[in-house]
C-alpha cells in the first residue's frame, strides 16, 4: 500500500532520529561509554539550537528536524578549528533552519487555509523571560512571517539572542555591514506590526478568564466586552479539521460566529488554561481529547487577535512542556 505523504515524512524523520542517536551512541562506544566532546557540547546547547531553530520555521517539527541535521554536519567537524562551539553550533542551525525556510515557504503556499505557528506548551521560565516570552508568542512569531527568510535568522540572531553582527555575517553568509541593514530593516518591519502597549501576565490571565466565561456561558455581550472591535479571527485546519479558511474580522462576528459554532459541538467539550509559547491560551478538548489550542494577541488590555490551531500534525508539542533557552 501507497504511504500518504504524511507517512512519508514520518518514515523520513523518523530514519534521520535514528542515524543521529546511532552516531551518538558510537561516539560514546569509541569513548569507552563517556560522552564525547562534540556529543557533550551538542547536548548543553541542544535547546538553544531548537530554540532558534523553532523562532526561524516557527515549526517543532521541523525545528527538530534542523537540529538532526545539524548534529550530521556538527559530528563531521574537527573540534580543534572551532573556537567558540557555541557559536559554531549556531551557524550551523541558522544554515540549515534558512534552507529548511525557503522549502517551507513553497509548502505554505498550498496550504489549505491560514498558516500558523505550531502551537508549544512551556515551562513556567519561559514567561519569566520576558524577551524571550515577547519572541516566541503567537503574535510575534505571525509578524516575523512577513520577514524574508534573510531578514528573519537576522532579526533572531540580533534581537532575541543578541549575537553580534559578525557572527550573524558568518551564519547567513553575509558582509557586516549587509548585516547591519538588514537588521535595521527588519527591526522596524517587525517594530510596525508588533502588539501595542505593554500588557501584563495578570491582565492577560483575567482577560482570557473573561473570554473563556463568556464563551462558556453564552453570554454575548461578555464576549463583545473583552474583545477588540477590530479583532481578528484565524483558524488552522490544515485540510484536516474544520476550520475558517479567511480572516474573520470585527468583534460582532467573531463573536457570533464563536459562540455559534461552539453550541452546535456535539460532544462534552472542556476549556483549560495553559501556558502556549510562553503566554496564557486556551486548551480546547472534545471528550477529553485535545482539539484545538487558542492563542490570544492583546493590545492595550483587550484581545485583537484570536489563533485557534486545530490541525493535529501541529498539537504533538502540547502533550509535554518544551524546554526554550536563549
Amino acid at each position: 500500500m501507497r504511504m500518504t505523504p504524511l507517512e512519508e515524512n514520518e518514515r523520513e524523520r523518523a530514519a534521520m532520529r535514528e542515524h543521529g542517536e546511532r552516531e551518538q551512541d558510537g561516539e560514546r562506544e569509541r569513548d569507552g561509554g563517556r560522552t564525547d566532546p562534540a556529543t557533550e557540547a551538542f547536548v548543553t546547547h541542544r535547546n538553544l539550537l531548537f530554540t532558534v531553530a523553532y523562532e526561524m520555521l516557527g515549526s517543532a517539527a521541523d525545528a527538530e528536524d534542523v537540529l538532526q541535521e545539524t548534529w550530521l554536519k556538527w559530528a563531521g567537524v574537527d573540534l580543534d578549528t572551532v573556537r567558540d562551539r557555541r557559536a559554531y553550533l549556531v551557524r550551523i542551525t541558522t544554515r540549515q533552519a534558512l534552507t529548511r525556510l525557503r522549502t517551507l515557504g513553497r509548502r505554505k503556499e498550498s496550504y489549505v487555509g491560514s498558516w500558523l505557528p505550531e502551537p508549544l506548551l512551556t515551562s513556567p521560565d519561559v514567561a519569566e523571560d520576558v524577551e524571550l516570552a515577547d519572541s516566541v508568542s503567537m503574535a510575534m512569531m505571525l509578524v516575523m512571517e512577513t520577514l524574508s527568510p534573510t531578514e528573519r535568522a537576522v532579526f533572531v540572531l540580533r534581537e532575541v539572542f543578541d549575537l553580534g553582527y559578525d557572527e550573524i555575517a558568518e551564519a547567513v553568509d553575509k558582509s557586516p555591514a549587509a548585516v547591519r541593514q538588514t537588521a535595521h530593516r527588519a527591526r522596524a518591519h517587525v517594530a510596525a506590526r508588533r502588539p501595542r502597549g505593554a500588557v501584563s501576565r495578570t491582565e492577560t490571565r483575567d482577560a482570557l478568564a473573561a473570554f473563556q466565561r463568556a464563551v462558556e456561558t453564552g453570554d454575548l455581550q461578555g464576549l463583545l466586552d473583552v474583545l477588540s472591535p477590530d479583532v481578528v479571527l484565524l483558524g488552522d485546519g490544515g485540510g484536516i479539521k474544520q476550520a475558517v479558511l479567511r480572516p474573520i474580522m470585527g468583534a460582532d462576528k467573531v463573536a457570533r460566529l464563536m459562540l455559534g459554532g461552539l453550541a452546535k459541538v456535539p460532544v462534552e467539550m472542556t476549556m483549560d488554561p495553559a501556558q502556549v509559547n510562553g503566554h496564557p491560551a486556551l486548551v480546547i478538548r472534545l471528550d477529553g481529547e485535545l482539539d484545538t489550542v487558542v492563542a490570544v494577541r492583546f493590545d492595550d488590555g483587550r484581545i485583537t487577535g484570536l489563533y485557534a490551531v486545530r490541525n493535529p500534525e501541529k498539537l504533538s508539542h502540547m502533550r509535554g512542556e518544551t524546554t526554550l533557552r536563549r
